[in-house]
């Protein structure tokens, strides 16, 4: 592999290009905006780790009346359309806020951080205060917002009145640039205080309404919420979404950027693997990577080029979503989840229009928010069958990685909810050496699991320790006993007791018994009782073996 500056958790675009970092050219983005003549506001949504920061910064550095960036700019796409780069290139006062670090556990926790990165934007344009065309007043009160005294009223309109006072300052129109705008509603949300949250990001978008100082704002986030809840009165304004844009291309890597990546890092055997795991994304017309995911696994494989590709993704969010939605499974719920961890794929409708308040309210909030979220994508027409009526999509998993993310919370989900389940039954046959008690409770609790039908062993691992951690039970899963590994072992010390289980698990219904006598022979040939004889008065060995929900206990 050749060396590459590669630029990961860089969002910063002037530093990407200053430092000589790898850069896949998005500038077309500048044109296709500028060409929409009549659109005052465009609101864009991607899922997280798309490049939405990124190119908000591209946009700042172009647009910046404050800014020198025709070396930036040199050798891209933009820099091609001559007249256009001297009507717009740093000709614009412009304003860029991102609201992504907005959180909190509580209302005002969350309101002094918005205060705080308001104050930052302020102290950015603190020539103002030298200005001759501002009055004293609007001074005071710059002062005030920059200081973080002012009252709550002028800081929900401290964006409007900052357009107002570039716009005197330059006698020009203002470019506002506003990133992730829906993350402090929806950090509000899952910590109970949507509605106080909702009123002051309504108040801080009022600087899109009727506003004469304002060229043209660019709002990112990651879901479009409803209009009329957080963007009311906002005229000419246009959204770009997953579902139905112009832009896609310019958020992610479409293949032909990826081809481009592979050969100038001479990696071009690495195709197969990155597009399994980090492609797969359908965004209106286009199939499109994660940068995120690509760009982590180039910088892994030069510290290492035998690095297998893993979920860089996960580690951007608790995944949380998936985890509501497993908690509200009800039996269709649950139906659809396992046909999408098969491959498959599921027909739902889909709307784009929502409010982060009701995403819960119905099942088909649930799934239009997994989609507009990346853990799912639309499917294409060769991969479903039949005719799909209006607003109804056929959605799929899009990769080895989501995958992987929705395979790991079912397993955690399980483990918590075992700790919930009477398995006072299963225990009690456990020592009392019942295997058919075993299998009968055993099958219970399999029938509840959500699973999947790419079963691996590590999945049955995970269902077996999992039902007896937590229950005052020290178990080891996997660890070495005898002459080999036994899968799971459940020590009652108290009693002297020791449960060892050697599963199996098979892909033929057929199968079930004699996978469990090889279990037995197993346990057997390895002597995995052997060790404990000294300490325990009581060994008890069982074979088990698993066919998608249904397992058969012996005991030896």
């Amino acid at each position: 592999m050749k060396e590459m500056n590669i630029p990961v958790g860089v969002s910063d675009f002037e530093e990407i290009r200053k430092n000589g970092y790898y850069y896949i050219d998005k500038s077309g983005l500048i044109g296709e905006l500028l060409s929409r003549t009549g659109t005052k506001v465009t609101l864009i949504t991607r899922p997280r780790r798309f490049g939405k920061t990124l190119g908000m910064s591209m946009l700042e550095n172009f647009f910046d009346i404050r800014k020198n960036s025709r070396k930036l700019f040199e050798g891209l796409e933009i820099a091609e359309h001559q007249a256009l780069c001297d009507a717009w290139m740093n000709q614009y006062p412009t304003i860029s806020i991102s609201f992504r670090q907005i959180d909190g556990l509580n209302f005002m926790d969350a309101y002094q951080q918005l205060v705080y990165e308001i104050a930052l934007l302020y102290q950015n344009h603190t020539y103002l205060l030298d200005s001759q065309v501002i009055s004293k007043q609007e001074k005071f009160l710059f002062q005030q917002i920059s200081d973080r005294k002012a009252e709550k009223t002028d800081v929900l309109r401290s964006i409007q009145f900052l357009t107002l006072l570039l716009n005197k300052h330059y006698n020009k129109k203002v470019i506002l640039l506003i990133d992730e705008y829906d993350v402090p509603v929806a950090k509000a949300n899952n910590n109970g205080y949507y509605t106080e949250m909702l009123d002051v990001m309504k108040g801080l978008m009022q600087a899109l309404k009727d506003n004469q100082a304002l060229q043209f704002a660019v709002v990112t986030g990651c879901l479009k919420i409803a209009k009329e809840s957080i963007f009311t009165g906002t005229n000419n304004f246009v959204s770009d979404t997953i579902t139905n844009s112009r832009l896609n291309e310019y958020f992610g890597f479409v293949q032909s950027e990826v081809d481009q990546l592979l050969k100038d890092a001479d990696l071009t055997e690495q195709a197969e693997n990155i597009k399994k795991w980090y492609d797969g994304y359908h965004f209106g017309a286009f199939d499109v990577y994660c940068p995120w995911d690509v760009m982590n696994y180039m910088l892994e494989l030069q510290r290492n080029p035998k690095a297998k590709p893993i979920s860089y993704w996960k580690n951007t969010s608790d995944n949380a979503i998936i985890r509501s939605f497993i908690n509200y499974a009800g039996s269709t719920i649950t139906n659809k989840l396992e046909t999408l961890m098969a491959g498959g794929y599921i027909v739902q409708r889909v709307d784009e229009n929502l409010t982060y308040d009701y995403l819960h309210s119905s099942e088909d909030n649930l799934w239009s928010t997994l989609y507009l979220t990346g853990y799912l994508t639309k499917a294409r027409e060769g991969d479903y069958k039949g005719e799909l009526s209006d607003g109804m999509v056929a959605l799929m998993i899009p990769n080895a990685e989501i995958k992987e993310i929705f395979e790991t919370t079912v397993i955690k989900w399980f483990d918590d909810s075992t700790k919930k389940w009477n398995r006072n039954a299963l225990f009690d046959a456990v020592w009392n050496g019942d295997s058919e008690g075993i299998t009968k409770e055993m099958n219970a609790l399999l029938r509840r699991t959500i699973s999947y039908h790419d079963y691996r062993e590590d999945f049955y691992h995970a269902f077996l320790a999992g039902i007896f951690t937590g229950a005052g039970y020290m178990v080891d899963s996997n660890k070495e006993h005898g002459e080999g590994r036994s899968d799971v072992v459940v020590y009652d010390s108290i009693n002297a007791r020791v449960a060892i289980f050697e599963a199996k698990y098979t892909k033929v219904l057929e199968n079930l018994e004699s996978e469990c006598d090889t279990a037995l022979q197993q346990i057997d040939d390895r002597m995995y009782a052997k060790e404990y004889e000294d300490d325990y008065d009581q060994i008890l060995c069982y074979g088990i073996s698993f066919f998608k929900k249904r397992c058969m206990v012996k005991k030896k």
